[in-house]
């Protein structure tokens, strides 16, 4: 017997499971066709970039670029580090990364682009390629610009932005700045606008104009920065450059 205008348990439990699955749909909702690789957002700096590169996150989104790469062109790439990665909001997240990685014994730079949607448990590579034509997919060496210990090299010469070296060269030159400057607001690397070297005896000289971002205004910088023989690095000079 049940009390008359109270309907039964059962009719509850099947209401109640009926909201629930609305309110799951309409939160986890696949987009439609028309937005799934539509830009919702502009290609950014992973958060907190600088820890960023060292993350086991980014780091295993770009072993997995890497591995997929030699799985459909019977490669064998050997990772190597993460030289830079930006997020791009879509459907998910685009993560788009800068990587070194060795290639017949030979360090190279590529770039990726890796689709993420976690509530899919979805993961796709969606480029992979060189970093640029010609000679900036590999990193320079004291021997390609003609230098040796003791001796000179034919001068500056151009090298590849998104060489290794010069990023490294770059953010010991933005770490200095921010060291000098009296900003509260700490000084972030966009990008390696041109960058040239030279081997002097036993260091290297780096000349490189930097784009870098303060809160949200942008500045350029022209830095020389010295490598020396024991990989250490120095910020010779820096100067506002106006464009």
């Amino acid at each position: 017997m049940r009390l008359l205008g109270v309907p039964p348990v059962s009719a509850v439990v099947v209401v109640l499971v009926l909201v629930l699955s609305i309110v799951l749909a309409l939160r986890y909702r696949e987009p439609t066709d028309s937005v799934k690789m539509a830009t919702l957002g502009g290609v950014h700096e992973s958060q907190e970039e600088a820890s960023a590169l060292n993350s086991a996150e980014v780091d295993g989104l770009a072993r997995f670029a890497v591995d997929e790469h030699n799985k459909k062109e019977n490669a064998v790439l050997e990772f190597a580090r993460v030289v830079k990665a930006q997020e791009q909001v879509v459907a998910g997240t685009l993560h788009h990364l800068t990587l070194e990685a060795i290639d017949a014994g030979k360090k190279k730079i590529y770039v990726a682009k890796v689709w993420v949607k976690p509530w899919m448990n979805f993961k796709e590579l969606q480029e992979f390629k060189h970093a640029d034509a010609g000679d900036s997919s590999s990193p320079f060496t004291t021997s390609d610009l003609g230098g040796k210990k003791g001796g000179h090299g034919p001068g500056w010469q151009a090298v590849p932005p998104l060489d290794p070296q010069v990023q490294d060269a770059a953010n010991h030159a933005v770490k200095t700045i921010q060291q000098r400057s009296n900003s509260l607001l700490p000084y972030e690397l966009q990008e390696v606008i041109h960058a040239k070297a030279e081997v002097i005896e036993d260091f290297a000289k780096f000349d490189l104009l930097l784009n870098l971002k303060r809160g949200n205004k942008e500045e350029k910088f022209k830095v020389e920065v010295h490598k020396n023989n024991e990989g250490g690095f120095h910020l010779n000079q820096m100067e506002p450059h106006e464009s």
